[in-house]
């Protein structure tokens, strides 16, 4: 599919499917939209940061941009960054050809165009089939999140579109966070595949003085779960005596966020444990989504504010510790 035909059917058929989507939670599977940069490579994003693509229109230059956006557009009456895509993954982007497909997108509550060189179409794939790179393919940079195989062979490359734009504009700044009081006891588990969000969580989490483990992908989070459930069960203790929370992304190689929640909510050796799903995408797709895996709460990334403000009340009503030993059943 060209860009010119995913443009001109994408006002009736792109994103009018997202109920129908939403239908892949649990599924461990993804839509990704293909597209390229100008060079052999195959790139990918997941469909549901895509609100359209469009013929690029004309881009307004102006003073001190950061590298690596080309200036701004006035779209449906917003006015947009235009990030171009290839100059961040080291693709020369002099020609026109490269500059003629404007993908929108939207996440983390911000709307940005990415130029890129053509779209090709939108393919389901697995998440167990999406893997971590190697590091020499991800770069020092940390643009490649994750690789994944079509059937015709082709390797697709995901880029960590959150990093990109921490790139371009900066991280986001952590402001003050209250310590939770008895925040000693605390235990929490995060998973991002996304290092910037890592940082930004850590942070947040430093602040609120709680405890945690960190894991990349849904699959370690849930070796995680089952070794710590192991040692609870040694110790004849439940492991919401230990963990007070989960905290994960949706989108993740080898098990998604979706699958994690699940796993979690429909084993009774995490009972009580809530389970939040941090992530950049939709909140209204997401949300839905989440909600049919059992998740507690939704909250958008890089909101610092907004994420301890969700994290708290959750943490403050934990159960406290047993007193003795509860028996195994």
């Amino acid at each position: 599919m060209t860009s010119h035909e995913l443009a001109s059917r994408q006002n009736s058929g792109l994103l009018d499917s997202i109920d129908q989507r939403t239908q892949l939670a649990g599924s461990n599977c993804m839509e990704i939209l293909l597209f390229s940069l100008g060079g052999q490579e195959t790139f990918g994003i997941n469909v549901f940061k895509v609100r359209e693509v469009t013929l690029t229109p004309r881009i307004t230059k102006t003073p001190h941009m950061p590298t690596g956006v080309k200036g701004v557009i006035s779209l449906r009456g917003s006015v947009i960054p235009v990030i171009d895509l290839g100059a961040f993954v080291g693709v020369e982007s002099d020609s026109a050809q490269h500059c003629s497909t404007l993908m929108v997108t939207e996440f983390c509550g911000r709307i940005q165009g990415f130029l890129v060189t053509d779209v090709d179409r939108i393919t389901r794939v697995e998440w167990d089939q999406v893997k971590c790179p190697d590091p020499t393919l991800a770069g020092t940079d940390g643009l490649v999140t994750a690789i994944t195989r079509l059937p015709d062979g082709r390797l697709v490359s995901i880029l960590d579109v959150e990093q990109i734009l921490a790139n371009a504009f900066g991280e986001p700044l952590i402001p003050e966070i209250e310590t939770i009081a008895d925040a000693s006891d605390v235990n929490l588990l995060f998973v991002d595949d996304s290092p910037i969000a890592r940082r930004e969580i850590s942070n947040v989490l430093d602040r609120l003085g709680v405890r945690y483990q960190q894991a990349t992908n849904g699959r370690e989070a849930w070796e995680k779960l089952q070794a710590m459930a192991g040692q609870a069960q040694a110790e004849g203790i439940t492991v919401a005596d230990r963990l007070h929370l989960v905290l994960t992304d949706a989108e993740m190689p080898e098990m998604d966020g979706y699958v994690l929640a699940r796993n979690i909510k429909t084993d009774r050796r995490f009972n009580g444990i809530p389970v939040v799903m941090h992530t950049s995408l939709s909140s209204t797709a997401n949300g839905a989504m989440g909600r049919t895996m059992g998740v507690d709460a939704y909250v958008a990334k890089f909101d610092a504010s907004n994420l301890a403000s969700t994290l708290v009340p959750l943490l403050k009503s934990r159960p406290r510790s047993a007193s003795t030993p509860i028996l195994n059943a």
